[in-house]
């Protein structure tokens, strides 16, 4: 059929239903925040909440399809390969017809963005359980599975981007090619239509449900940023209590912060016992009791025990040949602070590099979040 019809003559008909109108742009909203925050770990936070906010609206998408307004079914657009080919051909020869709902082009380019999608989701809740230890996978996702995920996770969010832009430049051209703005149209969820079209409802009321949904778990979520204080910083992420020492905390503490185990390798805090009477130019006069204690305590947590994110990272980039004395040494630590400006360093408010409870809102944990720190204000 050639494309020579007249909107103009035609009837306008509501088409998208509300819930499905507001799932659209507000799925392009959470994938747009989730990518805008992914690309620094300090928002990690912020990327979270998107993410949620992107698997609530898949999930709501999912159960519509199957139960939402007709042209909302999955099964209004399921189409299969050669009606997809058809349509393409006659894009190429101008007598594609044109499709009150989603065109077979489109619809196969929705079934790969809600399927690419559910990818993203899945492997970024295995990132977040894995090596961030926090989410419904904390408990079965390792380190080592976690820290693979998130390269598959990145992958999958690149290719879903790709694959919106393809679908985004097809909206576009079948825009074009029909003479006809399928932008507003999902927008204001009316279409001209050639005769009578199928019953569309507006489901106005679930669509303000899932809207003040949204807004309520984000003011939820965003709490503790609005009630913070100077005094009180909100510290975005909590975890369980590392292994503690008394003896440890108290003879460490005494002169700096009682850095964790977790943040050296074992032959590191070895090596640095061993040398006790040349302790950065200071003999720490341990008797031989205490200084079992405190190797026990330190080889049994040190960064090969992997129980914190810092850990895992420090002990899969050390060299096997070196025995860093200092954190700020190590190989993890230079690649996580390269990009701080040295006047940070050299302010009043963090004076050295080993100062790190000037920026790290969690450091006496041992955890290390990097949505709970801060650089101070200069």
């Amino acid at each position: 059929m050639k494309n020579s019809h007249n909107l103009q003559d035609e009837k306008k008909f509501l088409i998208w239903d509300l819930p499905t109108r507001f799932f659209h742009w507000l799925f392009v909203l959470s994938f747009v925040f989730a990518w805008i925050t992914s690309e620094n770990d300090r928002f990690l936070y912020e990327h979270v909440f998107a993410g949620y906010a992107f698997a609530g609206l898949l999930l709501f998408r999912f159960l519509w399809g199957w139960i939402g307004s007709y042209y909302a079914l999955f099964r209004s657009f399921a189409y299969d390969w050669n009606s997809v080919s058809d349509y393409l051909k006659g894009l190429l020869t101008g007598e594609a017809q044109r499709h009150i709902g989603h065109n077979p082009a489109g619809g196969w380019a929705i079934f790969g963005i809600l399927s690419l999608s559910l990818i993203v989701i899945i492997s970024g809740l295995m990132v977040f359980g894995g090596e961030e230890g926090h989410g419904p996978l904390a408990s079965v996702v390792g380190f080592e599975l976690g820290h693979y995920m998130k390269e598959v996770h990145e992958i999958a969010a690149t290719i879903l981007l790709l694959l919106v832009f393809v679908h985004v430049v097809g909206v576009i051209f079948e825009s074009i090619f029909h003479r006809e703005n399928l932008v507003r149209a999902m927008i204001t969820g009316h279409k001209p239509v050639p005769g009578e079209s199928v019953k569309v409802r507006l489901y106005g009321t679930l669509a303000v449900v899932m809207l003040l949904s949204l807004i309520f778990s984000a003011g939820l979520y965003f709490r503790g940023y609005i009630q913070q204080t100077d005094a009180e910083p909100f510290i975005a992420f909590t975890s369980p209590a590392l292994p503690g020492n008394d003896t440890w905390q108290e003879e460490c503490g005494d002169c700096h912060m009682a850095f964790h185990p977790t943040l050296l390798p074992a032959r590191s805090w070895q090596l640095m016992l061993e040398n006790q009477n040349d302790h950065f130019e200071e003999d720490l006069e341990y008797e031989e009791e205490k200084i079992i204690e405190l190797l026990d305590f330190a080889v049994k947590n040190a960064a090969e025990s992997k129980q914190t994110e810092a850990a895992f990272k420090i002990n899969k980039t050390e060299p096997e040949s070196s025995s860093p004395q200092r954190i700020t040494g190590t190989v993890y630590w230079k690649e996580k602070h390269e990009e701080i400006e040295e006047k940070y360093w050299t302010s009043e408010q963090v004076g050295a590099r080993n100062n790190c409870e000037a920026c790290h809102l969690d450091a006496k944990t041992g955890w290390f979040e990097d949505s709970n720190m801060r650089l101070p204000k200069l």
